[in-house]
């Protein structure tokens, strides 16, 4: 079965709000979740210690992508869920809900910011590693109200902690130290990302570190990537396979 789970200069969106790098920088206070440079200096590590495409199998059945397998087919899976976050946070910031506050925004401007950054992040990375990199994907949102902020934000609540979940239990798929570090730095963003949200629907309170997404352990729970493609199969349209994970 096929699931239906989209440069590096400007960090903008076709058709999106204006917002120049400046004002990206996010160097002041509680929004300091992440550094354009540091995300720049990344990208660049990890764009420069490649890796032969003969040292990873894909295949294209019917035109239907497939991920891969190795460590491109796990960056290609993050290239994916970065696309979704990414293109969630286009639409959102293009039409806010309505009586939305200042501080909301900045908020979901930040975030916008950081997904767009994480998606072109990866698809950089993956470029100069292989040539099977994921094609931009094409989504959508049949129960989601971009006009009501508990539709939104219930939404954002949801990608968030998938996303984190999603990262957490890849990693230990991943053979070079390399991309691993840097997982591991995105990630780390990604829990503000979903701390944030949470904070916004249940202000001052316990919310941010809930039961549901925290383990017996104290530590951010982690799904494999079949539950993840099935819990974001709804908004994904485009179809792809993962063979080496068993989504086919």
């Amino acid at each position: 079965m096929i699931l239906n789970i989209n440069p590096f200069k400007n960090y903008i969106m076709k058709k999106t709000i204006q917002v120049s790098n400046q004002g990206a920088t996010l160097d002041t206070g509680r929004r300091n979740f992440l550094k354009l440079s540091g995300i720049g200096i990344a990208v660049a590590g990890l764009t420069l210690i490649g890796c032969d495409d003969d040292d990873f199998d894909y295949t294209q059945n019917n035109g239907i992508f497939d991920l891969g397998t190795g460590d491109v087919g796990v960056l290609n899976y993050a290239y994916a869920l970065e696309q979704l976050e990414a293109d969630f946070y286009t639409k959102v910031v293009n039409n806010f809900y309505t009586g939305i506050s200042s501080a909301e925004k900045e908020i979901l401007t930040d975030l916008y910011h950081h997904e767009v950054i994480h998606r072109d992040f990866f698809k950089a990375a993956i470029s100069g590693a292989t040539n099977n990199v994921l094609p931009t994907l094409e989504f959508q949102y049949p129960s989601v109200n971009f006009n009501d902020r508990n539709s939104v934000l219930a939404t954002a609540k949801a990608l968030e902690d998938t996303g984190v979940a999603a990262y957490n239990a890849a990693g230990k798929y991943i053979s070079n130290p390399a991309y691993l570090v840097l997982a591991g730095k995105i990630v780390s963003v990604e829990a503000r990302h979903a701390a944030a949200i949470r904070d916004l629907i249940n202000p001052g309170t316990a919310a941010f570190s809930g039961d549901d997404v925290i383990n017996a352990n104290g530590l951010d729970v982690a799904k494999e990537p079949k539950e993840i493609v099935m819990a974001a199969g709804g908004f994904i349209k485009t179809p792809f396979t993962w063979k080496e994970q068993g989504i086919n």
